[in-house]
């Protein structure tokens, strides 16, 4: 498992922690049954408190993605199709939701922004 902190970010780093995650369950980089590292262990590789791993392994949990067992650790949950669809497209609205107010500060229109997307995703 990879996770990287980025402290330049705005967002808390329990939520970095958690998207960093959420994607490697969304693609497949953790399957069900996989076990997480522990909380202190994460913690320590992080160079972060171990109440900022508990956080986000406890958002995770209460979100779906895992099943912490008391004694044996914090498993990753088994996801259908679907519910992967729904994870990876709330993913990209997250994104959106936080690029869309810098367009709008910038004066550029959905019409431009469409275009925009269209020639970086035909790039790709």
């Amino acid at each position: 498992m990879n996770i990287s902190i980025l402290y330049s970010l705005k967002q808390p780093i329990y939520e970095q922690i958690m998207e960093q995650i959420i994607a490697q369950i969304i693609n497949g980089e953790l399957k069900a049954g996989d076990q997480l590292p522990s909380i202190r262990k994460l913690a320590s590789e992080l160079k972060v408190s171990v109440i900022t791993t508990k956080r986000a392994y406890e958002e995770l949990e209460r979100d779906g993605y895992v099943n912490t067992v008391l004694g044996k650790g914090t498993f990753i949950v088994g996801q259908d199709m679907d519910n992967i669809k729904s994870m990876q497209l709330e993913v990209i609205r997250k994104e959106l939701v936080r690029i869309i107010p810098e367009c709008k500060k910038y004066n550029i229109g959905l019409t431009e922004l469409q275009s925009l997307v269209q020639i970086i995703y035909e790039e790709e």
